[in-house]
């Protein structure tokens, strides 16, 4: 299964935001967006999703292009984390997460065990299996987080697209998100997500597309793609590129000139 943009232009009607993009999001493979506030990505996942028309170009799913798919066969198939979800109902963990059956049930069918054995499986992988009773709007934004990758991930899907997941959780949470997106794309699903924090691109990426004012700056392996030039381009601040003892792994380290206060200043 493939995700492939070609030449696209987003936006809103009347406001362009991204042009020129060219991508393929392939089967067992995460795929990192990585850019600035304000560059485009989230607008790029909805075109990607359908949920926003492309202004030009196309977007296709196995060489179809996406808007000739129903809305509930292509929930069937291509799973999204939101960035952030206000909720006003009182549902259940369980009932959230059960809200990613949708597109393989019947309408006005309940959920049936095997529905519900999904759910509980999909929590049970972020660990997050004693939420299922708690209310979702008295839980924490970080809990919610992981809540919704739950709902994803209970559509079963072989494309999974995510705004952010680890914009809302701490720090162990956040290795816990990243160490799942890994399990995902190897046992088959295609990864996309984006994030503001190169070093996610190390421990789990396979490749980054830098996304900068809307265009596509550049595409490749973490290695070859994240440098000090490219993170300066994009971010307009100095960066270190380093790599650790293991010699498998590599970080980011800002400048803090400026910033580290001296003893008695």
């Amino acid at each position: 299964m493939t995700l492939r943009a070609e030449g696209l232009d987003f936006g809103y009607r009347g406001r362009s935001v991204g042009t020129g993009v060219s991508l393929d999001i392939r089967s067992g493979e995460v795929l990192c967006l990585l850019g600035p506030n304000g560059g485009g990505k989230t607008t790029l996942m909805k075109t990607l999703l359908g949920l926003l028309p492309a202004l030009h170009g196309k977007v296709l799913l196995d060489g179809k292009d996406v808007a000739r798919f129903s809305r509930r066969n292509l929930a069937r198939i291509i799973g999204y984390v939101p960035q952030a979800h206000a909720a006003f109902f009182p549902f259940t963990v369980n009932e959230i997460v059960l809200m990613g059956r949708s597109a393989h049930i019947s309408l006005f069918a309940a959920p049936s065990a095997a529905d519900h054995a999904v759910a509980d499986r999909a929590l049970a992988l972020l660990g997050i299996g004693h939420l299922k009773a708690r209310i979702y709007t008295e839980i924490s934004g970080g809990e919610r987080q992981l809540v919704l990758i739950a709902r994803a991930l209970a559509q079963e899907p072989r494309i999974l697209i995510m705004d952010e997941p680890t914009a809302s959780l701490d720090f162990g949470n956040q290795l816990r998100v990243l160490s799942r997106i890994a399990a995902l794309a190897r046992s088959g699903i295609a990864v996309v997500f984006s994030t503001h924090d190169p070093d996610h691109v190390f421990l789990c990426g396979d490749r980054v597309a830098l996304l900068h004012d809307g265009r596509m700056e550049e595409i490749g392996t973490p290695e070859a793609t994240i440098t000090a030039a490219s993170l300066k381009r994009l971010y307009g601040v100095e960066v270190q590129v380093v790599e650790l003892p293991d010699h498998e792994t590599r970080t980011c380290v800002p400048s803090v000139h400026g910033l580290r206060r001296r003893g008695g200043e």
